[in-house]
C-alpha cells in the first residue's frame, strides 16, 4: 500500500461531523444512484469527495482554509483538479449544518445532464 492510500485511510478514519454527514447521503449510490467514493487520492491531492463517473469533486472546508495562504492553495488544487476534468465544487463546514438541502440541490446541478 502506498503513502498516499494510507492518508486517505487515516483521514478516511478521522473525518469530520460535516464530512460524516454528507457522507450518510452520498454513499451506496443514495444520491442519483452515483458512486461516490471519500478521502481519494487524485494526483498529488486527496478530496473529500469524489464521483468519478460524473466527474464531480466536493471539498468541505472548516475555518482554517479562510486565510490567504489556505486560499491560495485550494485555488491550485482546485486548477489542478479541473485540469484533470473535474469539477470542484467547495463548501464551508457551517452549509453542511445550515443548509444541507441546498449543499444537495448545488451537488445535483452540476451532475451532467445524462446523469440525471
Amino acid at each position: 500500500m502506498n503513502y498516499k492510500t494510507n492518508i486517505a485511510r487515516n483521514l478516511r478514519k478521522n473525518s469530520t461531523i460535516q464530512e460524516r454527514r454528507l457522507w450518510n447521503l452520498l454513499k451506496n449510490r443514495q444520491f442519483h444512484n452515483l458512486k461516490f467514493k471519500r478521502q481519494y487520492p487524485i494526483g498529488n491531492y486527496i478530496v473529500d469527495f469524489v464521483c468519478v463517473q460524473a466527474m464531480i469533486v466536493i471539498e468541505i472546508d472548516g475555518g482554517q482554509h479562510n486565510t490567504s495562504r489556505c486560499l491560495e492553495n485550494d485555488k491550485k488544487r482546485t486548477e489542478y483538479l479541473e485540469s484533470c476534468g473535474y469539477n470542484v465544487i467547495r463548501f464551508w463546514n457551517s452549509e453542511i449544518y445550515e443548509n444541507l438541502e441546498g449543499v444537495l440541490k448545488a451537488i445535483e446541478a452540476h451532475i451532467p445532464h445524462q446523469e440525471h
